[in-house]
């Protein structure tokens, strides 16, 4: 059975810190890129960063470049955000997907809020 749950997200003040986690399992975790996605209420879902398997290559939005830092643990098979500076506008509700070819899992999002 696949599973990719979403934790650490919670309230946090402007300027502050977080670090997400998505623990995977009933895939092969190293042979999947993997990517953290946020949706805001009445906005799309948007992608926020991406690393590639090897994790050779990582890509992020805009808005988040310089603040926001994707890594996965194959070995933990886990995936992780740190997110750092925070502004309101990141309050959002937090996804990670694993992706190979055609294949996408989802996890079921963690809420990150930032206000003061």
């Amino acid at each position: 059975q696949v599973q990719l749950v979403e934790s650490g997200g919670t309230l946090v003040q402007p300027g502050g810190s977080l670090r997400l986690s998505c623990a995977a399992s009933g895939f092969t975790f190293s042979s999947y890129a993997l990517s953290w996605h946020r949706q805001a209420p009445g906005k799309e879902r948007e992608l926020v960063a991406r690393i590639s398997n090897t994790a050779g290559t990582t890509t992020y939005v805009g808005s988040v470049k310089g603040r926001f830092t994707i890594s996965r643990d194959n070995a933990k098979n886990t995936v992780y955000l740190q997110m750092n500076s925070l502004k309101p506008e990141d309050t959002a509700v937090y996804y990670c997907a694993a992706v190979w070819g055609i294949v996408t899992y989802w996890g079921q999002g963690t809420q990150v809020t930032v206000s003061s």
